[in-house]
């Protein structure tokens, strides 16, 4: 399935500046992994050593946060997209 992973700025500089980038996936997860192969790099930034999400790393696939639904075995419907959002601390 042909799904489209958002790209935060501060990671632009692994995607060679796009935004955007199509992969082919059936999950979350694969669609992250199959964004590393086409842009080695990304899984050291998004992945923790035992292969789930590091904790500052939010994706969300349309408006929900994956992890309040099946963390990186969402399934992917075609043409959904996925976003990487890293987290963002401060305040007062």
């Amino acid at each position: 399935m042909s799904v489209k992973v958002r790209i935060p700025t501060q990671l632009r500089s692994l995607s060679g500046g796009a935004g955007e980038v199509e992969v082919e996936a059936a999950t979350v997860g694969d669609a992250l992994r199959a964004l590393d192969s086409a842009h080695p790099g990304f899984a050291e930034r998004l992945f923790d050593e035992g292969g789930g999400l590091r904790r500052f790393v939010n994706v969300f696939m349309g408006e929900e946060d994956i992890r309040f639904l099946d963390g990186l075995g969402t399934p992917t419907p075609s043409g959904c997209t996925v976003s990487v959002v890293p987290a963002v601390a401060g305040g007062q």
